[in-house]
């Protein structure tokens, strides 16, 4: 199931490679962190800013979604050339970036990021210990937050180290997210698993309808491998009347 974790794409890869380790001298401040703004276009429905750390890549979507990039999106908006600053601020630090526009939204730079010490001390109380900055920042980029940290384990998927916490984020996977799966029909207590269900397109519908379909306590694996071959709830219920089988 762990490699399921994987199927949302190479952006999530990307992502999770920013908290691969650092130097043994870890600095409190992480340098070497570069910023690329494109425009909208083609497939992209909103400018976007993309941060790099040495082989990773995270992107952001300027379109207002993140408060926290408000300061960004203002100011790789304005219409004039010329140097620009802006600053991205979250519980897990913050990113101070300066650069050049050559238009609007469309310029190159570079970025200092500074991790929260209180933020850092709330994650290793969860034993969600980040181990360098990197993951911090990558935990920045895809919003990922003691909230979320909290709610999942509520749900009784409780992230069992950094990545996990990273990964759930980067997917979107909610505390409300994880009430909505629940059912008669899937077992769920493993983050992996939330993560994996994610990454493959199962929602809460999907699985009220193997539960419709007489399917009773899955893991989540037998639901995701289902997803994934094409099965529904409606396909499910036909060929148990064709058979004449009932579902376990």
């Amino acid at each position: 199931m762990k490699a399921l974790i994987f199927a949302g794409g190479a952006a999530l890869l990307s992502i999770l490679a920013c908290s691969a380790a650092t130097a043994a001298a870890d600095p409190l401040v992480l340098g070497d962190v570069r910023w690329v703004a494109e425009p909208a276009g083609g497939k992209k429905g909103a400018p976007r800013l993309r941060i790099r750390h040495k082989q990773s890549n995270s992107d952001q979507a300027l379109d207002g979604s993140r408060a926290d990039f408000a300061d960004a999106q203002a100011a790789l908006g304005r219409g004039t050339a010329g140097p620009v600053r802006f600053t991205v601020t979250h519980d897990a630090g913050t990113l101070a970036c300066t650069g050049t526009l050559t238009r609007a939204f469309e310029g190159a730079g570079e970025c200092r990021f500074t991790s929260d010490a209180g933020f850092e001390r709330q994650l290793s109380d969860r034993g969600l210990s980040p181990g360098q900055r990197s993951t911090l920042l990558a935990m920045l980029m895809v919003d990922a937050t003691i909230d979320l940290a909290d709610g999942l384990t509520r749900e009784g998927v409780r992230p069992k180290d950094a990545d996990d916490l990273i990964a759930a984020a980067a997917l979107d996977v909610r505390p409300d997210y994880i009430r909505d799966l629940k059912s008669e029909a899937l077992v769920l207590t493993d983050i992996d698993d939330a993560i994996a269900c994610k990454a493959l397109g199962v929602d809460g519908a999907y699985v009220r309808g193997l539960a419709a379909a007489g399917y009773r306590k899955l893991d989540a694996e037998e639901v995701v491998s289902m997803k994934a071959l094409g099965v529904t709830g409606d396909y499910a219920q036909a060929m148990n009347r064709a058979t004449g089988r009932n579902a376990k």
